[in-house]
């Protein structure tokens, strides 16, 4: 079936709207860009789809035409008219007006195995991450429109890992799937994008019990990530250093290590030995 691709700038025209920079609005409109997020998506006819930013619902329309139910959510009341127009003739589509960080997304999507496909403004992308990895009901997968800086760090390996790689990487596999220019957007943002996919494990690669700790060490790490392991974990943690070289030699950590230089697996050892 060939996609029917909308034209954003004139539903904008029509209602007499202009893209709210408050809201980090910038519309995915180019028909290659968003014919590489539906080919990294997959999305097939038994599948339920959770949209963030639906916008003018240039992307919902073609989820629709592809997915078994398409749940589109967009914080922008104003975009309402617009997108409830030009989703009307799907049934399979409902929208629904809210913050994505704020409502509760197991009652949107009930029951897990649903995908997550969305182009997410740049300045919270971390938080939405964040809430979709740690949410009741998590996502089978996530498809997102990202900075492509932040892309690449959510990707980085082992040695060179952020807080935000390490966040991300405990809970599933990121991949960069293809790259999106800048003037594929409207307006055009001053970097480019990436599409990242992240499939989740059955289970984080930390035990559920021991997640709390594990986030309590990485912040405590990074909160100074210039300083060595021993100095930012003391000072993260509230520790005398004496009882943070036990710590990390417990784990078989050298204290003068940083903390992007350990791996996820490191990273367990230290929430082991912590919990011990």
């Amino acid at each position: 079936m060939s996609r029917k691709y909308l034209n954003a700038q004139a539903l904008l025209r029509e209602y007499g709207l202009q893209p709210k920079k408050s809201l980090g609005q910038n519309f995915l409109v180019d028909p290659n860009g968003l014919d590489k997020v539906m080919l990294a998506a997959g999305v097939g006819p038994k599948d339920t789809v959770l949209e963030i930013g639906a916008g003018l619902g240039s992307l919902t329309v073609l989820l629709a035409q592809a997915a078994r139910q398409v749940v589109a959510l967009e914080i922008d009341r104003g975009l309402l008219p617009p997108l409830t127009k030009v989703t009307s003739a799907y049934k399979n589509v409902r929208i629904v007006e809210g913050d994505v960080l704020k409502l509760p997304l197991e009652e949107l999507v009930p029951g897990e195995g649903y995908l997550v496909v969305a182009n997410i403004p740049y300045y919270i992308s971390s938080a939405i991450i964040r809430r979709l990895l740690e949410t009741e009901t998590r996502p089978e997968r996530m498809v997102l429109t990202v900075q492509q800086e932040v892309a690449e760090r959510i990707c980085a390996k082992d040695g060179k890992l952020s807080l935000l790689a390490l966040s991300v990487q405990v809970f599933g596999a990121p991949k960069i799937e293809a790259r999106i220019p800048s003037g594929c957007f409207f307006p055009a943002p001053d970097v480019d994008s990436a599409v990242l996919s992240i499939a989740l494990y059955p289970q984080p690669l930390i035990a559920l019990d021991a997640l709390d700790d594990f986030f309590r060490l990485a912040h405590a790490g990074f909160s100074q990530k210039r300083k060595t392991l021993r100095n930012a974990l003391s000072a993260g943690l509230g520790l005398p250093a004496s009882e943070t070289e036990k710590l990390l030699a417990t784990a078989e950590i050298d204290p003068q290590r940083r903390a992007e230089t350990l791996s996820i697996t490191e990273w367990g050892q230290l929430t082991a030995a912590w919990k011990k």
